[in-house]
């Protein structure tokens, strides 16, 4: 849904859409997919729609990846609204898109893999998700 979306907007320059994918970033960052209108139709339809299994991830990485997917977000509607910038909101949009498509297609969450190093480094603390450091530090 966040690359369909923001596929959208770049080939429509509907860049007011951008606020409602920003929202669904920020929604899904407080409080998961209870709020998010995008979070509520992928998890409740699309994915029952298509026959997936279920697959439950730790919450904090998706959490992470979704704030990261905001900051893109937020990126967009300052290039574009405060800037006058539309080439770099579409040139981060379009990043967005091709993290999206990586973990829809593929899935491949980008901001969980960023998120795992950071644990590495211990840029964050094990604590944070010890499911996450078990698998991150080889003890799966």
């Amino acid at each position: 849904m966040v690359a369909t979306l923001s596929l959208t907007i770049i080939l429509t320059n509907y860049y007011w859409l951008t606020i409602l994918l920003a929202y669904g970033f920020l929604a899904r960052v407080l409080t998961g997919p209870k709020l998010s209108p995008f979070g509520l139709i992928a998890t409740k339809v699309v994915v029952p729609l298509m026959g997936n299994p279920t697959k439950l991830v730790a919450g904090p990485p998706k959490r992470f990846a979704q704030a990261i997917g905001l900051l893109f977000a937020v990126a967009a509607l300052v290039l574009n609204y405060l800037l006058d910038a539309a080439m770099g909101a579409e040139i981060v949009l379009g990043t967005l898109t091709g993290f999206a498509l990586l973990e829809s297609l593929m899935g491949f969450c980008t901001g969980c893999y960023v998120f795992g190093y950071f644990m590495k480094w211990g840029l964050i603390p094990a604590e944070t998700c010890r499911k996450c450091a078990d698998i991150t530090f080889g003890r799966d």
